[in-house]
């Protein structure tokens, strides 16, 4: 059995909203495995806030930022251990130095900006550098980019939540104004893909499951199980992939009626969201 920690029963209520006994017990359930935690609170009703689109971290800086021609856009993520350090402006400047080096040498994957050169040195000995003189641990720990014919960045104020998203099209109505919208719902709604077929098989066999359990919990028949649980999985279709959800500036269409309205064509190719911890 786990030694579950104070600290990892609190870090579980953030996570998830549900209490501290209920966190306690579900991670005794499931031998300290977050994941396992998490669904086991969910099965037995629990309302859990969906935090895993939203790669969640401690502490630090998330920024987003786009190519001069818009056709390329990065988003990177720099963690610390507190928000002080993640307010210090050596700290606020090391990161911006990455997204730009990130912009203009566009590495394939996030060890190879790591290896990148900064002021004579590589950008992970740059951070090694700065834990020195904070005290505290640092790492970069995320670095994506999405590529399309028009992309667009969104940096929530707090440095905290950052998207990036690319379309397929660059000549439809609006681009930008569109662009912004569809950037700022992603950040809003922590979309887990882009439409129903785009979920990973995994995510849905898990709410599958999890729906069952939870129309078992509530005393409903046997056999009624899988078509509730059927039901439930629209419901997080509805909730959780974009162009199905209500499109936040206006609630009475989906993202992809929207779309649709301005150009039957338009598509959106990919995205990345990811936003600190609390």
């Amino acid at each position: 059995m786990a030694n579950i920690t104070a600290a990892e029963v609190n870090k579980l209520r953030q996570q998830t909203g549900a209490g501290m006994m209920d966190c306690k017990k579900a991670l005794v359930e499931c031998d300290g495995d977050f994941d396992k935690a998490i669904d086991y609170l969910r099965k037995k009703g629990q309302k859990v806030a969906n935090n895993r689109a939203d790669r969640d971290a401690n502490e630090g800086i998330i920024l987003a930022k786009t190519t001069a021609d818009k056709k390329r856009a990065v988003i990177i993520m720099l963690n610390c251990e507190t928000d002080f350090v993640a307010k210090n402006q050596e700290f606020i400047d090391l990161a911006n130095a990455m997204l730009d080096i990130s912009i203009t040498k566009n590495p394939e994957n996030i060890e190879i900006l790591k290896s990148l050169l900064l002021n004579n040195r590589t950008i992970e000995e740059n951070v090694t550098e700065l834990m020195g003189k904070t005290g505290e641990k640092m790492s970069l720990a995320h670095y994506e980019f999405v590529e399309g014919a028009k992309t667009f960045a969104y940096n929530h104020p707090g440095n905290r939540l950052a998207c990036i998203v690319s379309f397929n099209k660059d000549d439809f109505a609006e681009v930008d104004q569109i662009g912004k919208e569809i950037a700022m719902q992603i950040a809003a709604m922590a979309p887990v893909a882009i439409d129903k077929g785009d979920v990973d098989k995994k995510i849905i066999e898990r709410e599958i499951e999890i729906g069952k359990e939870q129309a078992k919990q509530e005393g409903k028949p046997e056999e009624m199980l899988e078509k509730i649980a059927f039901g439930k999985l629209n419901k997080f279709y509805k909730d959780y992939t974009l162009l199905n959800q209500e499109f936040v500036r206006d609630n009475k269409k989906t993202v992809g009626q929207y779309m649709n309205e301005i150009d039957k064509n338009l598509k959106v190719i990919s995205f990345k969201r990811f936003a600190l911890g609390s």
